[in-house]
């Protein structure tokens, strides 16, 4: 099921006015999907659950100005996406974007080579072990790739939804997804290699 598409267990009317029971249906409905956004970019339960706290305590607060232009979840999505790109950045000051040039020893400028591979076997992320190589390869990622492939490819969202949460250009999402998935298959073309040989021998 869509992720933005569950939204009419309350109105917002209800919500504008402090309703109680308003606000309680719309945390018990996103809060496993900000739940699992942040978990995904920060990789720590701790920190998710921290981000899930403040992302309710800003709408509730804020809710008043809400214009309704967006569903009320991409607005949601986009404060819990915003708060744990700022505390990536801040437990991370140092990251380098995969997007940015490398400055050589002599002043110039390249661009990043990213090896592509072959079709990632769907399949294998069934598996446990596969679920924890791809954890840690996306923690790899900079804030603004993981922050897209989140929202993307493992929520499901849209490039037009994605491009409003995050506040770029919906160019901008193409790129940045095009990105992180070359950079993921790197990082995962040798254990899915080697799992192919497993299952050649097997």
């Amino acid at each position: 099921m869509h992720p933005m598409n569950n939204e009419q267990s309350y109105s917002i009317e209800d919500l504008r006015t402090g309703d109680r029971d308003a606000f309680e249906a719309l945390v018990d409905e996103f809060s496993p999907k900000l739940h699992r956004l942040a978990l995904r970019m920060l990789g720590d339960p701790f920190e998710a659950e921290d981000i899930l706290q403040e992302t309710f305590l800003k709408a509730y607060k804020n809710i008043g100005q809400f214009q309704g232009r967006s569903k009320i979840g991409t607005w949601l999505y986009r404060i819990a996406a915003n708060e744990a790109l700022m505390r990536l950045r801040k437990n991370q000051p140092d990251i380098v974007a995969i997007d940015e040039p490398l400055e050589m020893p002599d002043g110039h400028l390249i661009t990043r080579e990213l090896k592509d591979w072959c079709c990632l076997p769907e399949s294998e992320f069934m598996s446990g072990e596969a679920q924890d190589k791809l954890d840690v390869a996306i923690a790899e990622l900079s804030p603004a790739l993981r922050s897209t492939f989140v929202l993307r490819d493992l929520h499901g969202l849209s490039t037009r939804e994605s491009a409003e949460i995050l506040d770029v250009s919906e160019s901008a999402i193409k790129t940045r997804l095009l990105r992180a998935r070359l950079q993921l298959r790197d990082s995962l073309s040798s254990y899915f290699e080697n799992r192919a040989e497993v299952v050649r021998d097997e």
